[in-house]
């Protein structure tokens, strides 16, 4: 029998100054959301310490249809609308599940 494998999202958006307050306040909905999702493992939106602007972003979905599932809901949400026009700047990765590992 095979490890199962979950997709890693990892990255980082940098959030025009005259949005950062709009972004930051519709945070916390998206994260709830997100981390209800059947299939989210762990779900990470964090303002980087050293670059102002940037938020940084972990994903640990259990499988790539829970992943899709994320990206779905999240384009039709109102963070989508908020974040609009806003370059993400991810990797996606497939590995071990981390509690297989």
């Amino acid at each position: 029998m095979g490890v199962a494998a979950c997709i890693y999202l990892a990255g980082f958006i940098d959030v025009p100054a005259e949005r950062y307050q709009a972004v930051l306040a519709a945070l916390p909905k998206h994260i709830a959301l997100t981390e209800a999702e059947s299939g989210c493992i762990s779900f990470s939106v964090t303002p980087d310490p050293n670059i102002e602007g940037r938020l940084l972003v972990s994903e640990v979905f259990v499988d790539q249809a829970a992943f899709d599932a994320h990206q779905a809901r999240a384009k039709a949400s109102d963070w989508a609308r908020i974040t609009q026009g806003i370059a993400r700047h991810y990797q996606v990765s497939v590995g071990a599940r981390p509690f297989d590992i």
